[in-house]
């Protein structure tokens, strides 16, 4: 008897963060039984390359990254799940490569237009102030971070990081024609939880859970609280 090979899975980290993320906080050990399991840093983050120039950026280029990925690993469909800036890939996904996308899971994030003055504000008090700077701004506004995390920061290409904090352009027309399955949610206590709530209303189809009193950093962190659902989520589909 033929085995049943394992469904594919893309996960995407968030906006400073990478790859190594999804291993520590626990997603890969619960996920790599039953997925193949492909994970990246984005451009701007980890290994990959790095340019400083905001049109390399742009979200068809980073979808592009995607497609490229899976066209190398000789895929035609997988199912996408993205975090926070990852999310907002994976809404891209939907708007330029949805015949690429089996189901699509996205945290913390809505299509909706992002001014990201705040990020760049961020990140260029690091480069002026020094990554000890970026770090502690960053503690203050989201609690602590992991030692491992905060090295990264601290190695990071803060001029990429600054690069890739350009304006978000709202896509928000295409959520009624998107046909995959989809699971939206986000922590209650994150500023992108309403939105990223009425997102899903808007979807044919959608779920959405909440996770009361997390922030967005927390949401991705505490994995135990997210994965239930997400495995539920897959198994439902088809």
């Amino acid at each position: 008897m033929r085995s049943r090979e394992p469904a594919r899975l893309w996960s995407l980290h968030g906006f400073t963060s990478c790859l190594e993320d999804w291993y520590e906080c626990g997603y890969v050990a619960a996920l790599q039984p039953k997925y193949r399991l492909i994970l990246v840093d984005a451009r701007g983050h980890g290994d990959s390359d790095k340019p400083h120039d905001e049109a390399s950026y742009t979200l068809d280029r980073r979808v592009a990254d995607v497609t490229a990925v899976l066209d190398a690993a000789t895929i035609e469909k997988a199912h996408f799940w993205g975090y926070s800036m990852g999310g907002w890939i994976g809404f891209g996904m939907a708007k330029f490569a949805p015949q690429r996308v089996n189901a699509l899971v996205i945290g913390g994030q809505h299509p909706f237009a992002h001014d990201q003055s705040g990020f760049r504000e961020w990140v260029r008090e690091g480069i002026t102030g020094g990554v000890d700077t970026l770090v502690a701004a960053l503690e203050r506004m989201a609690g602590p971070i992991s030692d491992s995390y905060a090295a990264r920061l601290r190695a990071a290409d803060l001029e990429a990081y600054l690069a890739a904090a350009h304006d978000r352009v709202g896509m928000e027309d295409m959520l009624e024609a998107m046909a995959m399955p989809c699971c939206l949610y986000a922590g209650e206590a994150d500023p992108i939880y309403p939105l990223a709530r009425s997102a899903s209303e808007r979807i044919p189809s959608a779920r959405f859970f909440s996770l009361p009193v997390l922030s967005h950093l927390q949401a991705f962190v505490e994995s135990h609280l997210v994965l239930p659902q997400v495995k539920e989520f897959f198994g439902s589909i088809r």
